[in-house]
């Protein structure tokens, strides 16, 4: 039978009829699909993060059982900012490239001979990455790896050096910061200058007293030795007792000149830790003091040299070598006390070690995209700029937090990954938190935090025993950061009963 023009206009219009009514339900189907998963909350949690003060924040939140099946979550795959949660995919990154067993080594090379008591030509300090030349793991002692590369010159008997002191900072690129920091958090302490080659966290240590006069300029001094690799511009002033402090310190960009204008009131006594241009130079110039101070005369300079060399040739004598602690230990600073400086640190090491080239945050963030996509994490959705999470264009879903959590605990490094996070009410970041109720002890977790953003991940032993992955993220928030904090205490308290 002949179809007519009038009847295939009838027919195409009920196939486009179809096609409509098709696409409307596909979408229908989805908002619904959609909305179970929003509704993957239970009541009880639901109403903490809609019936406070920070209900009209963002939220997410993932829970997931022993077996990583998500038993909890709302906002789930959302792309959220991390803050320090980020270190979690870094410090597992770490573990899984060079074990926990791993150990920085730097080298101090002699380049001519002995004379007497005078070595004739260069000495070379070869920076290998090791974030650790600080006090933190020598009780205190900041100058304890100084002391072991002088005590070693000592015991050969040099006096004086008739070359220059050289520091070798080639592991690692020459870029300081990765992208996306900004230029304001960069004269503190969580945001220092990255180098090979570093000493003391990158920072000088300022104590100011307040022991004058209203009106007057406090006193200053600074670790090391009040040394004038840095240039204070003191012009702080002391109010009365009764006053607030007032805090503000700049380091001018590019330049090791530090602006301090606080106002202090009488009696006060402030400590911060402020960052340095040019860590190696900072290095070498204390190292050089150091020698001075202890009778071995140096009669060069102290020169930076970012080349390559090869190391095994003979002109290079190794006259001392520092080995770290072991990346085991390293970690329980990185998660434990949230330091940035041991994230960059430790990922453009990891990237050296990996890839036998110098260590970039580039070749790290690779690195870490690698292992979260073997861990199963959705790494079309995860935006990494750095390692610690300081960075605004560092995101990732508290889906793919709580996984990598879960996964985490069948791999090798776990007890080392496990025990570098905050025991709750105990030590770390959460040392005062969580002091009264149940999860003393139950919680090991990692907190995140920069201006508007508060997080929180780890493992939560339940009442009945269970071990649940969480994460949870809240972002855009106006009221204070403590009150957050209790929120997410309460819902952490919810989840020790329920399972």
């Amino acid at each position: 039978m002949a179809i007519n023009e009038k009847q295939i206009r009838q027919l195409m219009c009920k196939r486009q009829i179809i096609v409509y009514l098709s696409v409307f339900i596909f979408i229908c189907y989805m908002q619904v699909a959609v909305a179970k998963a929003q509704a993957g909350l239970s009541e009880p949690l639901q109403q903490i993060i809609t019936q406070n003060k920070a209900e009209d924040a963002f939220w997410s939140i993932t829970v997931r059982d022993s077996s990583g099946k998500i038993i909890e979550a709302y906002n789930s795959q959302k792309l959220m900012r991390p803050a320090s949660n980020l270190k979690l995919l870094t410090a597992a990154t770490v573990l899984d490239e060079l074990g926990a067993d791993f150990t920085y080594k730097t080298y101090m090379y002699g380049v001519g001979d002995q004379k007497q008591d005078v070595w004739d030509g260069n000495i070379i300090i070869r920076g290998m990455g090791d974030p650790s030349m600080s006090g933190r793991f020598y009780n205190d002692d900041r100058l304890f790896v100084l002391e072991k590369f002088y005590s070693a010159l000592q015991a050969m008997g040099i006096k004086k050096i008739s070359g220059n002191i050289i520091g070798n900072d080639s592991y690692f690129d020459e870029k300081p910061y990765p992208d996306g920091w900004s230029w304001d958090d960069l004269s503190f302490y969580y945001a220092v200058p990255i180098s090979a080659l570093s000493f003391n966290n990158n920072t000088v240590d300022l104590t100011v007293y307040a022991n004058g006069g209203v009106g007057n300029t406090p006193k200053i001094e600074w670790f090391p030795f009040d040394t004038d690799y840095v240039n204070f511009i003191n012009e702080q002033s002391i109010t009365p007792k009764n006053a607030e402090y007032d805090e503000y310190y700049r380091r001018l960009l590019g330049t090791n000149t530090i602006i301090l204008r606080s106002s202090l009131p009488q009696g006060y006594v402030e400590k911060e830790a402020l960052s340095i241009q040019n860590p190696p130079l900072y290095f070498l110039d204390t190292i050089k003091k150091y020698l001075e101070d202890g009778g071995i005369a140096v009669e060069g300079d102290i020169i930076l040299d970012s080349q390559i060399h090869n190391w095994a040739n003979p002109r290079y004598k190794v006259l001392e070598v520092h080995e770290s602690y072991p990346l085991k230990d390293l970690m329980q600073q990185l998660n434990k006390e949230s330091d940035n400086f041991y994230a960059e640190m430790l990922l453009k090491t990891a990237a050296a070690e990996r890839y036998n080239t110098q260590g970039t945050t580039d070749l790290g963030i690779a690195l870490a995209t690698n292992f979260a996509r073997s861990q199963g994490l959705d790494v079309s959705k995860i935006s990494m700029s750095d390692a610690s999470g300081l960075s605004p264009k560092s995101l990732i879903s508290t889906g793919d937090l709580s996984l990598l959590l879960a996964s985490m605990q069948t791999h090798r490094a776990f007890e080392a990954f496990k025990n570098s996070l905050s025991e709750a009410g105990i030590d770390g970041s959460l040392k005062h938190r969580f002091q009264r109720g149940p999860l003393t002890g139950r919680l090991l977790a990692k907190t995140g935090y920069v201006s508007g953003v508060r997080t929180l991940s780890g493992y939560l032993t339940t009442s009945s025993s269970k071990r649940l992955s969480f994460s949870f993220a809240t972002n855009h928030y106006t009221t204070t950061t403590s009150y957050v904090d209790s929120l997410h205490e309460t819902l952490l308290e919810k989840l020790y009963t329920r399972y």
